[in-house]
């Protein structure tokens, strides 16, 4: 992938993750388009980045997203990256489960950038050269109890994200997928570069863009910290690193959506 003279879309690009990779490739040259649920976020990120543009969206609703589709092509013809990275994460009690908020991970994870895919899909595949890139998380690979309809979501966007790659050989769009560990967002409460368990957002999108660099892109961009994660089954870590995500808790309080 190339990292200059793009045009890119990231959903959730207001805040964490989205706004670091926004304000980075922003600063490389590239034209920026933030889309996300709160207008208040997202102009505060593009006021403290001039040029950087930004769209509402509603990333549960499938017909703000074909009109969002639309609309974004339209007014950005030469859009050829799209970075699915909104997500919500909420702590569940399995035991007594509330369905509503399982719903509300799932529409939100993994319905919103297959729906959003699909929409953009014909208008990437005319693009010279594009990419797809989708945020999952080392939680696709080794589940977090306390979070377990989010590491579903996850596990299902990654084994999506392999499918669309094969699907797409041959195309001008490469598929692209960012697995990050726990870092410093908003994501949920008590995220905090204090808990060493966390990785900041800073370090995270700087060694993410040096994986990006290489030549021929990465099919899978893993960041040092989340490889014990990702390759627990592999190295035979798989039981450990379970009863490790299983003493942790979480606040109760919902995360806000991006």
């Amino acid at each position: 992938m190339k990292l200059t003279d793009n045009t890119i879309l990231i959903t959730g690009g207001g805040s964490g993750i989205g706004r670091g990779l926004a304000e980075t490739f922003h600063a490389l040259g590239n034209k920026v388009i933030i889309a996300g649920r709160r207008q208040s976020v997202l102009e505060e990120t593009t006021d403290a980045n001039p040029g950087m543009a930004s769209v509402t969206l509603d990333i549960d609703d499938p017909d703000a997203i074909r009109s969002f589709a639309e609309e974004v092509t339209e007014f950005h013809p030469t859009l050829n990256v799209l970075i699915n990275n909104s997500g919500i994460m909420r702590p569940e009690n399995l035991k007594a489960p509330n369905v509503e908020d399982a719903e509300d991970i799932i529409t939100t994870n993994l319905l919103g950038p297959i729906r959003l895919t699909a929409a953009l899909l014909p208008h990437l595949q005319k693009q010279t050269s594009a990419a797809i890139i989708n945020v999952s998380s080392g939680l696709a690979f080794v589940p977090f109890p306390t979070t377990p309809t989010y590491s579903a979501t996850k596990a299902a966007l990654h084994s999506y994200t392999v499918s669309l790659r094969v699907h797409l050989q041959g195309t001008p769009v490469e598929v692209i997928e960012i697995i990050p560990p726990a870092v410093a967002t908003d994501l949920t409460p008590g995220r905090t570069t204090d808990d060493p368990r966390m990785m900041s957002v800073e370090d995270f999108i700087a060694e993410t863009m040096q994986i990006l660099k290489t030549q021929p892109t990465p099919t899978e961009i893993n960041v040092e910290k989340v490889k014990f994660l990702r390759f627990a089954e592999a190295t035979g870590n798989f039981d450990k690193a379970l009863q490790m995500l299983s003493q942790i808790t979480l606040p109760s309080e919902h995360a806000t959506k991006a």
